[in-house]
């Protein structure tokens, strides 16, 4: 069948009965977990993981994907109307976005942050239903070799996540890694790092973990830290369209930050956020007048606000196709597959095709839904991140506290995540950061697979990753980021002089 008729099936599972329900109501919580500062969709999406248990695995991932993708849509509108970004990719969206607002045109910056943002996660899943298939024909002819050099790559990419300084980013790596080799070898079976704790040989789960560092580290940092929460007045929303003469300029965003983002997504590690503000400077390099950026202009919200939502969409494509997470948030998407008994991969599509189109069509659906929930309840959405936190964090703690004990039922779980989260609170005021200990944590045990078995088929010759020309192709990639990076972080700090003119 082609990818055309599998899609229409899809369409056919996803838009009837509970799916369509799930679907609802996964956008609905990724908007409220947009709009809420600091909560972030990778939180949320853990946060959820455990009312899916008793779900149709269909069913499931429609609801947690929409989780994901409908948090970018919110986070833009608080980032417009009171300049609290609701997620890390809305930040660069406060530049501009709130100096509109200033300027009485709040709903004309919600209106092209809307528009590009159903384009750019349209495009992306249109992109992901010609192009996932195709690349998992391709993928079903890898080996653990080249799967291994993959996966490699796919680390190589953090360097794109580790902040300001490369120690601290490969502490955090590292850190993901000794706690993915907790429990049993993947290949022998041999029980490592378990200190005699019978609930570490199952080793440890990924929810909560990830509700740790991210949900919980987050809230004890702002108790810590006292934050207050500011009491704003709310923006009036007039108009919602562009000026006639606009249009072109706004075009010309959207469709630059269709094709950043959609590119950026499909590689492993770059997150959402590099990708709006890949956006954001190729916006204002080729504006005509680059200083009326940071002053309203409104290129500036509609090219990332469209970036991120594209990034979304096309982050699932290296997911389904190839089993690797391209970002945290992705990451938790690939635990809750595992957890109701799917294998992402190539074989996905072979096995559980159903499920692949019905989840692709209903990105479509999604998108739709939150184009029309986007405009005429952008004002209520706004609302929902001025509630007090001394109402929100106690919620957050209780949802987070039963969802870590519903995975297993155990109490041991409730108190990893909060240890996680006290972990993760020390890695926040020592600015290390999280993303790469999520991403290694999840490769970990994928990476020791195909590294073991790959040494098995060569017995023990590392020779065995340079004799396939997909390994070859894919090492001379790794070297040449491995060189860009050093190259550009080198230049920055004036070790490289250029050649001057004399």
């Amino acid at each position: 069948m082609s990818s055309i008729e599998l899609l229409l099936n899809g369409f056919s599972t996803a838009a009837v009965g509970w799916n369509l329900l799930y679907c609802f109501i996964g956008v609905t919580v990724g908007m409220f977990i947009g709009v809420m500062p600091g909560l972030g969709p990778t939180a949320g999406t853990a946060m959820l993981i455990p009312v899916t248990f008793g779900m149709d695995p269909i069913s499931a991932i429609i609801m947690l994907a929409g989780i994901y993708y409908g948090a970018m849509y919110g986070g833009t509108v608080t980032s417009v109307l009171i300049n609290t970004p609701g997620e890390a990719a809305s930040v660069i969206t406060c530049l501009d976005g709130y100096e509109m607002t200033k300027q009485g045109r709040a709903g004309v910056a919600l209106g092209v942050s809307a528009i590009g943002s159903f384009i750019g996660g349209t495009f992306s899943v249109i992109a992901l239903t010609f192009l996932a298939p195709f690349i998992s024909n391709i993928a079903l002819k890898f080996g653990p070799p080249e799967f291994f050099c993959l996966l490699f790559l796919g680390l190589t990419m953090l360097l794109g996540l580790m902040g300001n300084s490369v120690l601290k980013g490969l502490m955090a790596a590292m850190f993901g890694f000794l706690i993915s080799f907790v429990g049993l070898d993947v290949v022998t079976g041999e029980v490592r790092f378990d200190f005699e704790m019978l609930y570490l040989l199952r080793g440890i789960d990924l929810v909560p973990l990830v509700m740790g560092l991210f949900g919980i580290s987050e809230i004890i940092y702002c108790l810590t830290n006292k934050t207050e929460q500011q009491d704003e007045k709310l923006a009036e929303i007039k108009k919602l369209l562009p000026e006639k003469h606009e249009w072109k300029p706004v075009g010309k965003s959207i469709g630059r930050g269709t094709i950043i983002g959609f590119f950026i997504g499909i590689i492993p590690g770059a997150l959402a956020v590099i990708a709006s503000i890949a956006s954001y400077t190729v916006e204002k390099k080729t504006a005509k007048d680059p200083t009326r950026f940071g002053r309203g202009a409104i290129e500036g919200v509609a090219g990332p606000e469209t970036a991120n939502n594209a990034c979304a969409g096309s982050s699932m494509i290296p997911l389904f196709t190839l089993g690797i997470p391209t970002s945290p948030t992705v990451a938790v998407l690939f635990g809750a597959l595992m957890i109701h008994g799917l294998a992402p991969g190539p074989m996905l599509f072979k096995n559980e095709s159903t499920l692949v189109w019905a989840v692709i069509a209903s990105m479509f659906i999604g998108n739709a839904m939150l184009l029309i929930m986007n405009l005429p309840m952008a004002r209520f959405w706004a609302k929902v991140a001025l509630v007090p936190y001394k109402v929100l964090y106690p919620a957050i703690v209780v949802f987070c506290v039963v969802g870590a004990y519903s995975i297993n039922y155990r109490v041991w779980d409730v108190g990893m995540m909060m240890i996680f989260g006290v972990i993760g609170y020390f890695m926040k005021r020592l600015d290390i950061p999280m993303a790469p200990a999520v991403l290694t944590f999840v490769l970990g045990d994928q990476i020791e697979r195909a590294l073991s078995q790959s040494l098995t088929m060569s017995h023990g010759s590392m020779l065995i990753f340079v004799r396939s020309p997909i390994c070859i192709v894919i090492l001379a990639v790794i070297a040449a980021i491995i060189a860009f990076s050093a190259y550009s972080r080198l230049s920055k700090r004036g070790l490289i002089i250029e050649d001057a003119e004399i």
